[in-house]
C-alpha cells in the first residue's frame, strides 16, 4: 500500500511541476473545499443548537411544572421515614409521566435513603445509575432550586441513543427528593443528522461543480498555451513553417497571430542567414580552390628563387627566404580555410580507428622539438609506460596536438611546456601546460574563436594562421569530446583535450583536471586552505 501512495503522490508532483491546469484546478479544489467545510459546519452548529436549544426550553417548562406538582402532592410529608411517603412518590411519578407525550421518555424520583421511583415501571432498575449522569445528579443534591440539563447516550431498553437528562430538586421535609426527566432525542438527532448529511451532500456536489468549472475555464486559456508550446518546439526543431490557427479576436487570438507573425519574421531571418552562410561558406571554398592554381605557379617560382638566392644579393636573397616562408604560412591558411568549410558545410567525416596515442603524443613532441629549441622552452612530454588505445581519427588527433604544443611554445614566454598523457576506463585526455602570460578572466572561450589574438600586436614565431585553435575544437567536437581551457595571468595556461576510449560513447568525466595542480596550490594558499 504504501509503495501505491508513493507511487501517486510522484505522479501528482509531476503533474503540479508540469501542469498549469492540473495546479489551477488543485487551487481551487482545495480553496473550495476549505470555504465548504467552514459553511457547512457553520450551518449544522447554528442548526443543532436551535433545534437543541428549543427542545431544551420545553422541556424545562416541562419540569417546571413537574416539580410544581409535585411539591404539592408532597406537600404534607415532613418525615423522610414517614410510611406513606414512597406510596405517594410511586404515584407522583405516574401522573407526571402521563403529562409527557413522549412515551420514550422516562421519569425518575429518587430520596436518600429509600427506593427509587420510576416510570415504565416496566423497566428494571433506573437509568440514574448510569456513570455518565453522575454530573448532573451531582449539581441536583447539591442545589436545592434550579433546572440542570445534560446530553447523554444512554441505553434504557431501546439501545444506545442521545438523551436530554433534565433535574431539579423538590423541597419535601427535611431531605429534598430528586427529579428528573430522561427525554428521548431521536427526533431531533435525526433532523441533525439529516441536515449534516444535506449540508454535506451539498457541500461535495458544489466543490466538484467548482472543479469542473474551474477545469473548464482553464482550458480555455491552457489549451492555446499548449498548442504555442508544441508550435514552438516543433520550430526549434527547424520546422519553421509551423503556425497557430487563430479562432476569433480576443486576447488568444491576438496572441496567435502575433505568434505567427514572430513565427513569419523569424522563418525569414533564418533564411537569410542560412542563405548568406551558404554563400560564404562557397566564397571560402571557392577562393580557397582557385588559389590552388596561381599558387602552385607561385611556389615553383618562388622555390626556383629559393634555391639560387646564394647567386643574388644579400637583399634579393632575404627578399627569396621571406617569400618562401609567407607562400608555406599562404599555403597553411589555404588548407585551414578548406578544413573550416569542410566544418561549415558539414562534410567533415571521423575515420576512427584504434590507435594507440602513446607514439602519437611523442611524435607530436618529437615534431616541434626544433620549434622548441629555437624558442629557448623545455619541452617535456609525459606518457603512460603501456599502451593507450583509444578508437579515434588519429591525423585529427595529431593536428589538434599540434597546434595545442605549437602554441603552448610560442607562448611559454622561454618557460618549460609539459604535455601530459592519461587514461582511465571511458576517457583519455591530453593536457598541454606552459607558464607564460596566461589568459585573462573570460579569454578560455574567446580562444577558440577564428583569428582571435590575445594581443593583436604580438608577432607570431610558428606562422600560424589563426585558425588552429577553431580547427581544434572541430575535431574535438567531431570524436564527440572536449576542447577546454584554462589560464590565469602570470600563471601560463593549460588546455585540455578530452576524447571517449570507444568512438560514440558519451564523455561523463576526464582523467586529467582543467586548472593544474600547481595553481590549485597556489589558491589555496591565498585563502589558507590545505590545497
Amino acid at each position: 500500500m504504501s509503495r501505491r501512495v508513493r507511487r501517486f503522490w510522484a505522479v501528482a508532483r509531476r503533474q503540479w511541476r508540469r501542469s498549469l491546469q492540473f495546479r489551477v484546478v488543485g487551487i481551487t479544489l482545495a480553496l473550495s473545499a476549505a470555504l465548504v467545510l467552514a459553511f457547512a459546519y457553520t450551518v449544522a452548529s447554528l442548526i443543532s443548537n436551535g433545534v437543541l436549544s428549543g427542545k431544551i426550553d420545553q422541556s424545562k417548562s416541562m419540569v417546571d411544572t413537574g416539580a410544581g406538582y409535585a411539591m404539592r402532592e408532597l406537600s404534607g410529608f415532613t418525615q423522610a421515614d414517614d410510611p406513606g411517603l414512597d406510596p405517594s412518590l410511586n404515584n407522583v411519578v405516574t401522573q407526571l409521566y402521563g403529562s409527557v407525550n413522549d412515551q420514550e421518555a422516562e421519569v425518575v424520583m429518587l430520596r436518600r435513603g429509600g427506593p427509587p421511583a420510576f416510570w415504565p415501571r416496566a423497566r428494571k432498575g433506573t437509568v440514574m445509575d448510569d456513570p455518565q449522569v453522575r454530573g448532573i445528579r451531582t449539581l441536583v443534591v447539591g442545589s436545592k432550586s434550579g433546572i440542570y440539563e445534560q446530553i447523554a447516550t444512554l441505553d434504557i431498553g431501546d439501545g444506545l441513543q442521545k438523551y436530554l437528562v433534565m433535574g431539579t430538586a423538590v423541597p419535601v421535609g427535611p431531605v429534598p427528593i430528586e427529579l428528573y426527566y430522561v427525554i428521548p432525542l431521536k427526533t431531533e438527532d435525526g433532523l441533525v443528522q439529516f441536515t449534516g448529511a444535506v449540508v454535506t451532500g451539498t457541500g461535495i456536489a458544489l466543490v466538484a461543480l467548482l472543479a469542473l468549472i474551474a477545469a473548464m475555464m482553464t482550458r480555455l486559456v491552457v489549451t492555446p498555451v499548449r498548442v504555442a508550446a508544441r508550435t514552438a518546439q516543433r520550430l526549434s526543431a527547424g520546422l519553421l513553417d509551423q503556425r497557430m490557427v487563430v479562432r476569433g479576436e480576443d486576447d488568444l487570438a491576438r496572441l496567435a497571430a502575433a505568434f505567427n507573425q514572430m513565427a513569419a519574421n523569424l522563418q525569414r531571418q533564418i533564411v537569410r542567414l542560412e542563405e548568406m552562410s551558404r554563400l560564404q561558406r562557397r566564397f571560402t571554398s571557392d577562393v580557397s580552390h582557385e588559389l590552388r592554381t596561381p599558387l602552385t605557379t607561385v611556389r615553383m617560382a618562388a622555390d626556383l628563387l629559393f634555391s639560387s638566392r646564394e647567386d643574388f644579393d644579400p637583399a634579393a636573397a632575404r627578399s627569396a627566404e621571406l617569400l618562401q616562408a609567407e607562400l608555406d604560412r599562404f599555403e597553411g591558411l589555404l588548407t585551414d580555410l578548406l578544413e573550416i568549410s569542410r566544418f561549415d558545410a558539414g562534410f567533415a567525416a571521423l575515420d576512427a580507428e584504434p590507435t594507440d596515442l602513446v607514439p602519437v603524443v611523442r611524435r607530436v613532441g618529437d615534431q616541434l622539438m626544433p620549434l622548441a629549441e629555437r624558442c629557448k622552452v623545455e619541452l617535456r612530454v609525459v606518457v603512460p609506460e603501456t599502451e593507450v588505445i583509444a578508437e579515434v581519427d588519429p591525423r585529427r588527433v595529431e593536428r589538434v596536438l599540434r597546434n595545442l604544443v605549437g602554441n603552448a611554445v610560442e607562448h611559454g614566454e622561454g618557460k618549460p611546456v609539459v604535455v601530459t598523457l592519461a587514461v582511465d576506463g571511458s576517457a583519455v585526455a591530453v593536457t598541454v601546460r606552459d607558464h607564460g602570460v596566461g589568459l585573462k578572466a573570460g579569454e578560455e572561450k574567446l580562444v577558440f574563436n577564428r583569428f582571435w589574438r590575445a594581443d593583436p600586436s604580438r608577432a607570431r614565431q610558428t606562422g600560424g594562421t589563426g585558425l588552429g585553435l577553431s580547427i581544434s575544437l572541430e575535431d574535438a567536437r567531431l570524436h564527440g569530446g572536449w576542447l577546454e581551457a584554462w589560464g590565469a595571468p602570470g600563471k601560463g595556461a593549460q588546455f585540455r583535450l578530452t576524447l571517449p576510449a570507444r568512438s560514440g560513447d558519451r564523455l561523463v568525466s576526464s582523467p586529467l583536471r582543467l586548472v593544474p595542480d600547481d595553481a590549485r596550490a597556489d589558491e589555496a594558499a591565498l585563502i589558507g586552505e590545505t590545497p
